[in-house]
């Protein structure tokens, strides 16, 4: 395993060692790069708007919670059919708001999903019941609430939650408005408080002061906070009855009925199970059955450092997060941010043993991660927790792909999106990394679909190590008989 030299002192030879490290990892990375080369082909059929959220905005009830970290169905419906996937159960580890889960159903498989945030559940518990329950009474319900704005005759108030990094977060006229909505919401039931739910959580962030910004949430300068040197402007603000009334419209619009003529697509009798089990991937994968699924269709956590329960806030304050809740979610994700904890992994699973050997053999990953640790040491980090975010990420990611070689059929298909990122001024092939661990634990690579056109790295990066166009693939490996 390559090792880097014990950290230095002078400025010159540090800068010295660190150009020699850099071109240690090049090397490597070239290595692996062309030990999977005739396995990279760019894919004219992938674009940006396929694997994020993009292609769902004008897909009905995808379109009704905007997650910008999905990608849409029509990624998961172009994969199952070119892998030929048509029957059986089809999981998706980090589950999201459920659009592998509801893309496979739609097709007649089953799916199930994993996933811990608060908002992904209810998204998923939502949706499912305003499709198979909403009944033509409740759709007048409904509508006599868009029309008549019934939260605006009460007096009764269900009070705002709200967390240290919410505070504030909305015009107090919309904040009234919400109240008397949520105590107004809680005189109805079932399908109906569903879609008046699901309505209110999609709008949250066009009626705040607040934009999610990957790692935070962004303040408009209206609000009066100031957040660094340029004030923000997010543009128009909507009114809470303008954008209520029509986010619930647009549910109503899309929900199918047996009168296919009110909605913009019939109910099918194909539907498959969808079914959500809640909870921290490392919790949860490990408790299903070996050899059940016939494909796996997921998007993990990027190795980028964005903070979910930051950028979902508001709509986690609104289900009744606490901070308390907020820190203990944090610790539960998969690592990607710097305040992530080192987990015990053996403690947790003493059976992932094999997935720990194979990221200690790993040589690209070792020697990322001593360099990371030697940039810590001479003060070169913007943040001293990236050497163990990065480290948790992957021996994390390990354990989640050993899991999903046990749980998967024989020769079954595994497809993930994922990014490569850049710190410290050296690229980490994500991709390649995983690659490697993968064919140690089960799979077989059998193609890395790539986008035509890479990603830029930070702003951060390219001011201090310049440009550096970064892939973007969807991996497909097979589990191996």
């Amino acid at each position: 395993m390559p090792l880097i030299r014990e950290a230095v002192r002078t400025p010159a030879i540090a800068t010295r060692q660190t150009a020699i490290t850099l071109d240690l990892i090049s090397a490597l990375d070239q290595q692996l790069l062309n030990r999977y080369r005739a396995r990279l082909k760019v894919e004219p059929a992938l674009n940006r708007q396929l694997v994020s959220f993009q292609a769902n905005k004008t897909r009905p009830s995808y379109r009704w919670y905007k997650f910008k970290e999905a990608f849409s169905a029509s990624l998961v419906e172009y994969l199952l059919n070119r892998h030929q996937v048509a029957t059986g159960a089809v999981l998706d580890p980090f589950a999201g708001i459920g659009t592998t889960l509801f893309a496979a159903a739609g097709i007649g498989l089953d799916a199930d999903g994993i996933e811990l945030l608060p908002i992904g559940q209810e998204v998923v518990a939502c949706r499912l019941q305003i499709e198979h329950d909403l009944s033509e009474d409740d759709r007048q319900i409904i509508k006599r609430w868009i029309e008549q704005r019934p939260w605006r005759d009460t007096q009764s108030r269900t009070r705002l939650p709200a967390l240290r990094i919410t505070d504030g977060a909305y015009p107090s006229d919309t904040a009234s408005a919400i109240e008397q909505y949520l105590w107004a919401m809680s005189q109805t039931r079932g399908s109906v408080q569903a879609a008046l739910k699901l309505g209110l959580l999609s709008i949250l962030e066009s009626v705040s002061y607040t934009r999610k910004d990957g790692q935070y949430l962004r303040w408009d300068a209206r609000s009066g906070r100031q957040q660094g040197a340029k004030p923000f402007d997010k543009g128009p603000i909507l009114t809470f009855d303008k954008a209520i009334g029509a986010k619930l419209h647009e549910i109503l619009r899309d929900v199918p009925t047996n009168d296919s003529a009110d909605t913009l697509f019939p109910r099918t009798a194909s539907q498959g199970n969808v079914r959500l089990l809640k909870g921290s991937v490392l919790d949860v994968l490990p408790t299903l059955p070996p050899n059940r699924y016939s494909a796996i269709l997921t998007s993990p956590p990027y190795c980028n450092r964005y903070d979910y329960t930051r950028t979902y806030a508001l709509e986690l304050a609104l289900l009744g997060i606490t901070e308390h809740g907020l820190s203990a979610l944090r610790q539960q994700m998969l690592s990607c941010t710097v305040e992530n904890r080192v987990k015990d992994l053996l403690k947790v699973n003493p059976g992932w043993q094999p997935a720990i050997i194979a990221a200690n053999r790993q040589d690209l990953l070792q020697t990322i991660l001593q360099y990371l640790e030697e940039q810590k040491a001479q003060g070169r980090l913007n943040n001293n927790g990236i050497p163990r975010m990065v480290r948790g990420y992957f021996y994390e990611m390990a354990c989640v792909i050993f899991e999903c070689a046990r749980v998967l059929k024989p020769n079954a298909p595994m497809c993930m999106v994922n990014d490569n990122v850049r710190y410290a001024g050296a690229s980490i092939s994500v991709d390649l990394i995983l690659f490697d661990i993968a064919e140690q634990l089960g799979f077989r690579t059998e193609k890395i679909m790539v986008l035509p056109n890479g990603k830029g790295n930070s702003s951060q990066q390219m001011g201090r190590h310049g440009r550096e166009v970064l892939r973007k693939c969807v991996y497909v490996w097979r589990k191996t008989k």
